[in-house]
């Protein structure tokens, strides 16, 4: 789908803006709390502040339109490092995602790429860093040089998305606004991480940060300093001041929009406008609209009951579709409105078999086709929906969603209709036979008897589990559901303790050709039904254990040439193998999908979707639809 063309005056704007210099731009408005800094000669003029050639946001979405500067925009949290959403709500990268899920210029002014491997990057001339500083090319040679290459500050080289064939790029600064990266072969991994809800990096602010570094600073002095702050050296002192994504340095310079202000520990952040922020309305208006965002930490537990008093303005992190009821019945006293988005993930829960078990007889049943076949074919999505999301999901295999280019209706469908019978066919076709006590048995003697481990952090998770463990009984096997922590559960899934898992379905489940297809791949340990193959490939044979299945190998075979494919209909054909082979071998086991998540919206809040799609990637939940842009209607009077 197309963009809509730029309105008539931010066209007109944009013109004046690239046409006369900053100084004479005095006629921005400017946002009234920053009004009283530049009277006071503290801070420059907004003129001065935004790039000469800003990102003018149109504001033509179902529902936008312009909004007033000022108030505080309240949020809750479960725990202090979560001022890390900041960063991925306020979605300001490089290039990033626009609501069509095009990859799009953000921070960049522009971008050329040839023969996908040749990166032109082109920055917006006079971009600041929130303290002022400049944004140049020299923030990238400065991550690029005394970062990324740095063996002390990055002991395992350029990070993976950087190398292609284990090459790492050219790196050239053209000018002060330009850098170029080369690779001999195409990256199609470069952009989609830059864009990330979680970006990759691939800048930092030189001018702060050299004062930690021995290049530019003695080491000794440095060393000292990192003493007296409790780190062992200058590296780890540069690693504690210099995260952007962790955010938990109010003095780190920032290009989101909003910046950090209160220093840890604390129980409440507050964040304030960023004042050099790159985004401008159609009326030439600084964005943010919101000056503040309050992030309070509260007991996970409490956030429903919070939300559900009125306590936030906007809130969606630690509210499932459980809360939904309680949540509307108390949206008109708490004076907001509960809005329903879809997820875009590929199951809300997945079973995932563990195939690399360390097990003899269970990793060589979960090995069988058959067998994870039998588990779909044995598992009652309808009753799921009906019990659980009130028919509310839709129901089907882990795979992608009807939004995606790559959808095909039998992706959903193969082995994931209720059929006991067909089930019941296939485990005594493999062998397994029934005891006297109805349950079957494994090669050795053993009872089936499945432990099936989750992490438990949605009570929604064991009410499904414990469904299918009902169901399940009738094909001879027992469930018996185990919660534990989740680095707990991912360390016994890595070692093969683990005979199977419960989790999320695909991250991205509307996923374009151009969109690497790794999910469907052994391509991560973090990868719960074929860690130590996904490990093998991530450390390059170093760890891990080879794929000796051959529909998995034949997946890691087809992921391998979409990284070299250079044509979009070859990439969509790769696309199409992978998803059928992944549908056909059962190597997850979907439930439901596109089940609706409770956003609280305050009724004074605008400009945030009705409809959305609320996922990490892509998405950033909030992020791709700019919550710099939602402002606060002073005409509506908070009730209580």
């Amino acid at each position: 789908m197309s963009r809509p063309a730029w309105p008539w005056p931010a066209l007109m704007l944009l013109m004046l803006l690239l046409a006369t210099p900053a100084l004479a731009l005095g006629a921005l408005p400017e946002p009234p709390a920053l009004a009283a800094a530049v009277a006071a000669g503290t801070l420059p003029p907004v003129a001065q502040r935004i790039p000469l050639d800003p990102a003018v946001v149109a504001l033509d979405g179902p529902g936008q339109t312009p909004g007033q500067w000022g108030g505080e925009l309240r949020t809750l949290v479960s725990q202090p490092k979560d001022t890390r959403l900041m960063v991925v709500f306020g979605y300001a990268r490089l290039v990033g995602y626009d609501p069509d899920w095009n990859l799009v210029p953000d921070l960049l002014a522009g971008l050329d790429v040839a023969e996908g491997r040749i990166f032109t990057l082109r920055l917006r001339r006079g971009h600041r860093w929130s303290d002022g500083a400049p944004f140049t090319a020299e923030d990238f040679r400065f991550f690029w040089e005394d970062i990324e290459n740095n063996p002390e500050l990055t002991p395992g080289g350029p990070e993976r998305f950087l190398l292609v064939d284990g090459q790492p790029p050219q790196f050239e600064v053209l000018d002060a606004t330009t850098i170029r990266y080369t690779w001999q072969r195409p990256n199609p991994f470069f952009l989609p991480a830059l864009a990330g809800a979680r970006p990759e990096y691939i800048y930092a602010p030189a001018h702060f940060l050299r004062q930690y570094h021995p290049r530019y600073r003695d080491k000794a002095a440095i060393d000292q300093q990192a003493k007296a702050e409790g780190q062992r050296n200058w590296a780890a002192l540069f690693n504690q001041k210099s995260q952007l994504y962790r955010n938990d340095n109010p003095d780190l310079p920032t290009l989101e929009p909003w910046m950090l202000a209160t220093k840890p520990p604390s129980s409440r952040f507050i964040f304030t406008r960023n004042p050099y922020f790159h985004r401008i309305d159609r009326n030439g208006r600084q964005l943010p609209y919101i000056d503040s965002v309050a992030l309070t930490v509260v007991n996970a537990s409490l956030i429903p009951a919070k939300a559900a008093a009125g306590d936030t303005d906007l809130q969606a992190r630690g509210l499932g579709f459980d809360n939904y009821t309680i949540l509307k019945r108390a949206e008109g006293r708490g004076g907001f409105r509960v809005r329903l988005w879809r997820s875009a993930r590929g199951a809300e829960l997945a079973l995932y078999p563990n195939l690399n078990n360390s097990d003899d007889g269970w990793r060589a049943l979960l090995r069988d086709a058959r067998f994870r076949r039998a588990l779909s074919l044995g598992t009652d999505r309808r009753e799921i929906n009906q019990v659980i999301y009130y028919g509310l999901a839709s129901e089907g295999n882990d795979t992608v969603l009807p939004g995606s280019p790559l959808f095909r209706p039998e992706y959903v469908e193969r082995w994931a209709r209720l059929d006991p019978a067909g089930a019941n066919r296939l485990l005594d076709e493999i062998g397994l036979s029934r005891g006297s006590d109805g349950v079957r048995r494994l090669a050795d003697g053993r009872p089936l008897e499945i432990v099936i481990e989750t992490a438990g952090e949605e009570p929604a998770q064991i009410a499904i589990l414990q469904l299918i463990t009902d169901q399940w009984r009738e094909l001879g096997i027992r469930l018996f559901p185990k919660a534990e922590q989740r680095d707990v559960l991912r360390n016994r899934v890595f070692s093969g303790q683990t005979v199977m898992s419960v989790w999320y379905g695909l991250e991205n489940a509307l996923p374009t050709a151009a969109t690497a297809p790794n999910e469907l791949a052994p391509t991560s340990q973090q990868q719960l039904n074929w860690p130590k193959w996904g490990q093998y490939w991530e450390t390059g044979g170093r760890a891990g254990e080879p794929p000796d299945d051959l529909a998995a190998a034949d997946l890691l075979r087809l992921y391998t040439a979409w990284t070299t494919a250079t044509a979009l209909d070859e990439k969509r054909d790769i696309w199409q193998q992978m998803l059928g082979i992944r549908a056909d071998q059962a190597f997850t086991i979907g439930t439901v999908r596109g089940v609706p998540q409770p956003v609280v919206v305050s009724e004074r809040l605008r400009n945030v979707p009705v409809e959305a799609i609320y996922n990490w990637e892509p998405g950033a939940f909030f992020g791709v639809y700019h919550p710099d842009t939602f402002w606060l209607d002073d005409s509506v009077r908070p009730q209580g």
